[in-house]
């Protein structure tokens, strides 16, 4: 069974992934392809907490599993908007 702490740990980590993925998502709009390497850090950083979440909620209780539920559908809604934000091919194309 997992423990109250690492629950919440667990929890930290991935708010901490969601502000930075917020970062990034809000930087994309406005600069586009000058951090790449951020975005795609983000991303990354949401795909792990995912990982994360599935691997706790397997030796959580109820009540984790229902708080572990609340968090991933925040970090999955994140990860649906930074890839509708198409970061990788421009909205325009330069060659005429």
């Amino acid at each position: 069974m997992a423990t109250r702490q690492s629950i919440e740990d667990c929890i930290n980590r991935c708010e901490a992934a969601i502000l930075y993925a917020n970062d990034q998502f809000t930087e994309a709009k406005k600069q586009e392809h000058y951090y790449d390497v951020e975005f795609s850090e983000a991303q990354q950083g949401l795909e792990n907490a995912v990982l994360e979440l599935e691997k706790l909620t397997d030796s959580s209780n109820a009540q984790q599993r229902e708080q572990l539920h609340r968090i991933r559908l925040k970090v999955q809604q994140l990860q649906n908007k930074l890839i509708l934000q198409d970061h990788d091919h421009p909205l325009y194309s330069t060659w005429h």
